[in-house]
């Protein structure tokens, strides 16, 4: 698909917009602190593509319309006990921090189930255009891109669904902002029309103070439980600074999983308090990797908090619900069935699965593994891991996977069909260097939010969206690990070769 605007423009337009477009992202919190020179008192603005990217209007339609399903349906399975167990037997006996996961999740259950039972999902289900092929002859290859009609693209395919830490509803609406202004100062405000609102961050923070509020106790605050060192930070603050807009009666308190271990504790009903505050809902910000727990004390208070009467963002079931093992498993014929009850939505959910395959010592397993090494560049290999840098992709899978062949670590893993998404042309900004022209490719995620128990769902909710953008040669592309961009959508009427 074009560029919304005609690339490449002249030099003196190029570095007088790159000028505004930088200051406009310092004025306005769209920044992220330095890694290699880390300094609480000093910000950069966050690495960003200088123009909005074409996406297809009804792609992008579908996309949102579908994010209360995929809640309705994770939300099912992180409160279906037998399904995570029999989902996660062997990777929790190979992978040490999804068994660590597990370990607390049986415990709670082990002692009559969570003290909540409510539990909050802020989740984010990430997208990519696929242009493979689409024909249904059984014969074609998956990898063939599409040459009917001269499409640019067949439909959308999931990467991943995350349950934990889903970062950008501030960076993700401050990007569409930033090209609002961007495009209008190029002199084309014709286009803002079709640059979608964006209200992820609103929604996000109006999911934590409706929980705060269900919790019920006008004095208890809302727990942000952060890293040791926060280089994502405004994308956090944001997110306080709304919930103080939103409910100017309610206090929100930084945390880290150390400082619960040293100072948190239960009372006798077991409300979790620290530091003389109740918490009311603890929103997770990290725990989602090994690193985050670099000692017992730290798994000690994810116990702690998850024994706790406090709303939980995410509960541990949730969390579990979030690996990559669920989603595989999820793809496997009559699984979502389990979950939804009409066909159409079972349809919509299946649609965006791209092909994901077990590992497993087992006749399929061996199958998948036997794909891989006769074709590495067809797939990803993916462990159960949150954060990006984790993927193992194309000629790096084979020696990978012949080093594990025997050994039960392959049950860590899942194997995906690389989606090979349509390539277009922005010029990346980032701090320190000159915009640069170059072919980039879009992940599209969107949020939403859902409160509720086993038994019911009382909100269910699509609240907006983000857009990471990375070189079109590039394997991973977190903005926050410095491997993408900010980006936002520009709308345009790009028809699909598919016809569903």
């Amino acid at each position: 698909m074009d560029p919304c605007i005609p690339l490449p423009i002249p030099d003196e337009q190029l570095e007088d917009l790159t000028e505004k477009a930088k200051d406009y992202a310092l004025m306005h919190g769209i920044c992220m602190r330095q890694k290699d020179k880390f300094d609480r008192d000093a910000l950069h603005f966050a690495p960003f593509v200088l123009f909005p990217t074409p996406f297809p209007r009804d792609e992008y339609n579908k996309a949102v319309e579908l994010q209360t399903i995929l809640n309705e349906l994770m939300h099912k399975v992180a409160h279906d006990y037998d399904f995570l167990k029999e989902t996660l037997k062997h990777t929790i006996k190979v992978d040490e921090f999804t068994g660590r996961l597990w370990n607390i999740y049986e415990t709670i259950m082990g002692e009559g189930g969570p003290t909540q039972l409510l539990s909050l999902g802020m989740l984010r289900s990430d997208l990519m255009l696929d242009k493979h092929c689409c024909c249904t002859c059984g014969s074609c290859y998956p990898e063939t891109e599409c040459e009917q009609s001269e499409k640019s693209f067949c439909s959308w395919k999931q990467v991943e669904l995350n349950t934990i830490a889903s970062g950008f509803g501030w960076l993700g609406p401050a990007s569409g902002l930033l090209h609002r202004y961007v495009v209008a100062e190029a002199g084309h405000s014709e286009l803002l029309k079709d640059i979608p609102d964006n209200g992820a961050l609103e929604g996000l923070a109006g999911g934590l103070v409706e929980a705060w509020k269900i919790y019920n106790k006008p004095k208890s605050v809302i727990l942000f439980l952060v890293e040791d060192v926060t280089y994502n930070v405004c994308d956090q603050k944001f997110h306080e600074f709304e919930i103080r807009k939103q409910c100017p009666e309610v206090f929100v308190i930084r945390k880290t999983l150390t400082e619960l271990a040293t100072r948190a504790q239960l009372s006798q009903d077991k409300s979790l308090w620290i530091d003389g505050h109740e918490v009311g809902v603890v929103y997770m910000r990290c725990g989602y990797h090994p690193d985050q727990y670099p000692t017992e004390k730290e798994w000690e208070a994810r116990l702690l908090m998850e024994r706790s009467l406090a709303i939980k963002c995410p509960s541990i079931n949730y969390h579990l619900a979030g690996t990559k093992k669920v989603q595989q498993e999820l793809a496997k014929p009559g699984q979502v069935e389990k979950f939804l009850g009409y066909k159409a939505q079972i349809e919509s959910v299946r649609d965006i699965f791209t092909g994901l395959y077990s590992l497993d010592h087992d006749e399929a397993g061996d199958k998948s593994y036997d794909a891989a090494i006769a074709n590495p560049d067809r797939f990803v290999l993916k462990p159960q891991r949150e954060g990006g840098g984790n993927n193992v992709y194309g000629e790096d899978i084979k020696p990978f996977l012949e080093k594990i062949k025997d050994s039960e670590e392959r049950n860590a893993y899942i194997l995906m069909d690389r989606i090979q998404p349509p390539v277009t042309t922005n010029y990346m900004v980032r701090p320190g260097q000159d915009a640069k022209l170059v072919n980039v490719i879009s992940e599209l995620g969107i949020f939403g939010y859902v409160i509720g128990d086993k038994n019911r769902i009382i909100t269910n909710k699509q609240v907006g969206q983000m857009l990471r953008t990375k070189l079109s040669h590039v394997d991973e592309g977190g903005v926050a690990a410095g491997l993408g961009a900010l980006d936002s959508v520009y709308l345009v009427d790009a028809g699909s070769c598919c016809s569903t």
